[in-house]
């Protein structure tokens, strides 16, 4: 399996005192296949984790990237077009560039499982071949 990552848990995970960093961690610990971030989602987080928990914590991050920690799911010039798309399509949601590379991301990695907080967007958007997203951790309660 493969699990596609929003910005959101990233930044819950970076501060050990948020209330949902532990559900992240043991969706990360226990992914048995790739853990996938699209490159609009790192630039994302970096700023995020800059914002709340400073330089240090934001150098971790770009330090697990480096290491190989996550596959970057990098877009290319149709995949762009691919977004512009998805704006018209689902235009009331406003979801931007970021929550629609995570679409694109997991389309590409075969998988429909997405790490993410964001409800509001991902239970609205769909697989580009169809079906439902599976949202972690709601979907997949741990015990």
């Amino acid at each position: 399996m493969t699990v596609v990552v929003d910005a959101a848990p990233l930044v819950a995970v970076a501060d050990r005192g948020d209330r949902l960093a532990a559900a992240v961690e043991a969706v990360l610990r226990d992914e048995p296949g790739e853990i996938v971030i699209p490159a609009p989602v790192t630039s994302e987080v970096d700023y995020l984790i800059g914002r709340r928990l400073g330089r240090a914590a934001r150098l971790a991050f770009i330090e697990d990237l480096g290491a190989g920690r996550f596959v970057v799911a990098h877009l290319d010039a149709d995949d762009y077009r691919t977004v512009v798309d998805l704006e018209h399509r689902y235009e009331n949601l406003d979801a931007g560039l970021a929550d629609l590379s995570v679409v694109i991301a997991a389309m590409r990695h075969r998988t429909r499982r997405l790490l993410t907080f964001d409800e509001r967007h991902f239970r609205s958007l769909r697989p580009l071949d169809g079906g439902h997203f599976t949202l972690l951790p709601m979907d997949e309660p741990r015990p």
